[in-house]
């Protein structure tokens, strides 16, 4: 996986609650076991129409929008299990999902795919939307060594809790096989004086 530390970038945001799973890769598109090829149809039935035309509307396919950071509405990742959520959205460019609530099932799948989920109260969420609608241009700080999240240019910034674990992970750029490779000599050390 990629390092990740801080991030400051311009976003996206995605004013929709309860975004599901099916929502982020529909079902149709769950044929491959690899993760590479999910981002092309990422939110496939709002990026387009049903005769294969782009949705304008649409946040994603509008210009004034781009970055690798997607602000969504609360509850996002509900809905089934599957991993492949967070494989279309780290394959369409996203790293980070900042949103006010995460179904636990998707924030594990997305922290063990270097994605990272950012989870802020409502208020701050109804901040940052307003912020980067109001001037997409605007810019978000993420901090993963400092756990924060700010409006650059602003004094808005708020913290978020991660598991220490997958925060040592993705500062690392260690998928949990790395991690206990990083281990080895300890673990190594450690088996010598069992003999």
């Amino acid at each position: 996986m990629e390092k990740f530390k801080t991030l400051t970038s311009t976003a996206i945001p995605l004013d929709i609650e309860n975004v599901d799973t099916d929502q982020i890769i529909p079902a149709r598109f769950l044929k491959a076991t690899n993760r590479e090829g999910f981002g092309e149809n990422a939110f496939r039935d709002w990026r387009f129409q049903k005769d294969g035309t782009v949705n304008v509307e649409f946040v994603l396919n509008q210009p004034q929008y781009e970055g690798p950071i997607l602000v969504a509405g609360d509850n996002f990742g509900c809905g089934s299990s599957r991993e492949h959520a967070a494989w279309a959205l780290t394959d369409y460019g996203f790293k980070v999902i900042v949103s006010s609530f995460f179904a636990d099932i998707f924030k594990g799948n997305a922290l063990n795919n270097g994605l990272l989920p950012v989870q802020v109260t409502p208020e701050f969420l109804k901040k940052l939307m307003t912020a980067i609608k109001a001037n997409p241009p605007t810019k978000i700080t993420v901090d993963l060594v400092a756990q924060t999240i700010g409006i650059d240019g602003s004094d808005h910034t708020e913290s978020f809790v991660i598991d220490a674990y997958k925060k040592s992970c993705m500062i690392n750029g260690y998928d949990d096989i790395d991690y206990l490779l990083s281990k080895k000599d300890s673990i190594e050390h450690f088996e010598k004086t069992l003999i």
